[in-house]
């Protein structure tokens, strides 16, 4: 199988993904069904299920309100799980009271957050912003907002486009040194893209930034999907949803670097009512278990699995695979699909061909992907990918498909 060299290697992560992919209740009960839309939310495997219970069962109670032992141990809870998310994300001082972690309902409201509690405080007239603009709807509509309140107070700020290269699907490098200047105060941009499924490549991002201009991540598709680390990328904010990372939906969190260099501390507005306990009780949860599975292997296993689908995609004439053409036969060296294959049919509108999939007891995305700037017309199927499925769907998903 592409992307596993060595025999011993896919002996190993075959036995390793069969228990795996048991560990998941709904996958089990479900034999004739192949869930391929994990880019939209993770399935939850029994772990997380069985804490999610224990907590509502014996402990529920809220967080910072009470000082009986139900609600000491939720409070203990939810700062243990920031503690949990900072260790998670490999930050390498998770005591440390310098960055934070604030839980939020996902992505979007995470980024929104960034925008309006943090951008917008200490912004300048003739600042100047780059934002994705063919990234996921989320990360760009908060940096247009922020732009908007900040011009209702008389602060005129410059929102530049970061510049694609339309053949990879990837950030154009190359061109950024002409759109940075003395006023780029902040980039916005996205570790795995959602519709082409590549690695956005963010330390050229900082290369071409310099060491002082705050990123913020958005990286919905890869925790939780691959190894994260906010050393290794040296970003400011990484922002991500738990449902993504196979905890439950209505939870996420934004962790902040907080370097007084790079701007001042994040610090979310307004009141901060009730959180959503029993979502951060799945996703300490949800971490535990994915460390015990390992996210390299995870990540080795899904990659092979998009490989393996380009690889069958490409010799089907009526299909159009989207982002870098350069790496979808199995021999290309260069880098893979983290999980995610998008593509059209020539002929067979992809909401049709979605329908069509299902028939055969396939579950994909078949829509415009809530990608910034796309319509109805840019419609794609999605097939998104974890360590729970098998090298026998993806075979059985190519044999299904229309010419």
């Amino acid at each position: 199988m592409e992307g596993l060299t060595k025999d011993d290697d896919f002996k190993e992560l075959t036995a390793w993904q069969a228990d795996i992919r048991g560990q998941f209740p709904i996958l089990t009960a479900h034999p004739e069904l192949a869930y391929l839309d994990s880019a939209a939310t993770a399935q939850k495997p029994r772990a997380v299920l069985n804490a999610v219970e224990t907590y509502l069962t014996t402990t529920n109670a809220n967080a910072g309100r009470g000082t009986y032992p139900w609600a000491n141990h939720t409070t203990a809870l939810v700062e243990r799980t920031r503690r949990r998310v900072k260790e998670f994300l490999g930050d390498p001082e998770p005591d440390s009271d310098r960055s934070t972690v604030h839980f939020v309902s996902g992505t979007t409201e995470g980024l929104r957050a960034v925008a309006r509690d943090w951008l917008t405080t200490h912004l300048t007239d003739g600042d100047e912003i780059l934002v994705p603009y063919a990234d996921h709807q989320a990360n760009l509509a908060p940096w247009l907002e922020a732009q908007r309140l900040l011009a209702e107070r008389g602060v005129g700020v410059q929102v530049r486009a970061l510049p694609y290269q339309e053949a990879s699907g990837d950030y154009d490098h190359r061109a950024l040194p002409e759109l940075v200047g003395p006023r780029t105060r902040f980039v916005a941009a996205t570790h795995i893209h959602h519709v082409y499924g590549g690695d956005m490549n963010v330390h050229r991002l900082r290369a071409a930034v310099g060491p002082d201009v705050p990123i913020c991540l958005d990286a919905a598709q890869s925790v939780g999907h691959l190894p994260v680390s906010v050393t290794e990328l040296d970003v400011d904010f990484v922002v991500f949803s738990g449902h993504k990372a196979m905890a439950l939906p209505g939870t996420g969190a934004v962790w902040a670097r907080n370097d007084p260099a790079r701007g001042p501390e994040f610090r979310p507005g307004g009141w901060q009512g009730t959180p959503n306990t029993v979502g951060i009780a799945s996703l300490e949860a949800a971490l535990d278990w994915l460390d015990a599975a390992g996210t390299d292997r995870i990540a080795r296993w899904s990659t092979a699995l998009t490989a393996r689908l380009t690889e069958g995609l490409r010799h089907l004439t009526p299909y159009e695979i989207l982002g870098c053409q350069t790496s979808l036969a199995a021999d290309s060296r260069v880098q893979r699909r983290h999980g995610i294959v998008s593509f059209r049919h020539h002929d067979i509108p992809s909401d049709d061909l979605g329908f069509i999939l299902f028939s055969h007891g396939f579950m994909v995305r078949a829509d415009s992907l809530c990608q910034a700037g796309a319509d109805e017309q840019d419609a794609s199927v999605r097939v998104s990918v974890h360590a729970y499925n098998t090298v026998e769907e993806i075979d059985r998903l190519l044999t299904v498909l229309p010419d």
